[in-house]
């Protein structure tokens, strides 16, 4: 059987089910969906837990976008959003926020001769890419960047989601921190009016269109460019250092986090201080309504995420995510106390 993790890139992200092996009828089933950045680790610690328990996972990695609005719906048990939701709507809703995991987002890029790596860009240049600023491979902003490598005369092919998208809020978040023309002229969300490029559906879209479009530039969670082998570009961050993705600098993005500052623990790690610090880092929150009209499907979906707190980190860093500090996980686990059945009573 293949790895949950390698069959999760072959199949459309709009319907994507994790059907682990071994699935017995009468055990219990969780139900969630939403954002894509999370998926790969959600795999892998679904057929980890269903070995253990029997209890399998059924999320649709269908964006953050769809995610919300299946939670407020109360069509799934629970929601995923890479954007956090903020306190008054949390409210407003009825929702409890906590964030599962914490991962980056890489610029995947698609240059004959250039691997993973060897491409360095910096906020700003990302920027006036995706604005239409800068147009092409050579240009001067890009070269200065790269003293060393030989960059094509070849027009970029800017590639971004079409679909509500928590990954976007985060890449848009951080270049509008970085670029107040961004920020004034598209500014940070879920869904933005891209002048340039073409849409794709999903990170797993984002890295097909890479992989299959020479010259192309896209940005998506780093399990998917790992997975597609795509070349990806280090980054210059907050602090002026060169950087390289992997685990001990996206964790270093979230070192300095302070998780009880924001509503739901809504905290945005991008442009973080920090000489090794990912400038483009993110956790991903679950969404789950603090009434339940099923009380064994909530409760079931939060054993679910203890046992991954408890018992996911290895499996999470394995592919580069950033495991929740225990210290956090257990703040986490006492909120759990809110949400209720209709009794009135904790689920949990």
């Amino acid at each position: 059987m293949r790895p949950v993790v390698q069959r999760l890139m072959r199949v459309p992200t709009f319907a994507i089910i994790l059907a682990v092996a071994g699935a017995v009828a009468l055990a219990a089933e969780i139900t969630g969906a939403g954002a894509t950045f999370p998926y790969p680790v959600y795999a892998k610690w679904a057929e980890a837990y269903e070995k253990e328990t029997g209890n399998s996972l059924s999320y649709q990695s269908i964006g953050s976008g769809v995610g919300i609005k299946l939670i407020q719906s109360k069509t799934v048990t629970f929601g995923a959003s890479d954007m956090p939701l903020k306190g008054d709507r949390l409210a407003k809703d009825g929702l409890i926020q906590f964030p599962a995991v914490m991962g980056g987002v890489v610029m995947a890029v698609n240059l004959e001769g250039v691997g993973p790596g060897q491409l360095v860009l910096d906020g700003p240049t990302i920027a006036n890419i995706y604005l239409g600023q800068i147009k092409t491979w050579d240009d001067p902003t890009i070269q200065a960047l790269n003293p060393t490598l030989k960059l094509p005369s070849q027009p970029i092919a800017v590639v971004h989601r079409r679909d509500g998208s928590g990954t976007t809020f985060v890449f848009t978040d951080y270049l509008s921190k970085v670029s107040a023309e961004f920020k004034a002229r598209l500014g940070s969300d879920t869904e933005i009016q891209w002048p340039v490029g073409v849409g794709a559906k999903g990170s797993e879209g984002i890295a097909t269109s890479v992989s299959q479009t020479k010259g192309a530039i896209g940005y998506a969670e780093y399990a998917y460019v790992k997975y597609h082998k795509l070349a990806h570009a280090n980054m210059i961050n907050a602090a002026g250092e060169t950087v390289a993705p992997e685990f001990k600098s996206f964790q270093a993005a979230a070192a300095n986090a302070n998780w009880s500052s924001a509503p739901g623990f809504g905290i945005i790690l991008t442009n973080q201080p920090g000489s090794e610090s990912w400038p483009i880092a993110s956790a991903s929150f679950i969404l789950m309504h603090k009434k339940s009209a099923d009380a064994a499907a909530s409760r079931e979906a939060l054993k679910f995420f203890a046992w991954a707190y408890d018992k996911g980190n290895d499996i999470a860093a394995s592919l580069d995510y950033v495991p929740m500090p225990k210290s956090v996980a257990e703040m986490i686990k006492t909120e759990w106390a809110q949400i209720v059945g209709p009794d009135g009573k904790p689920v949990m």
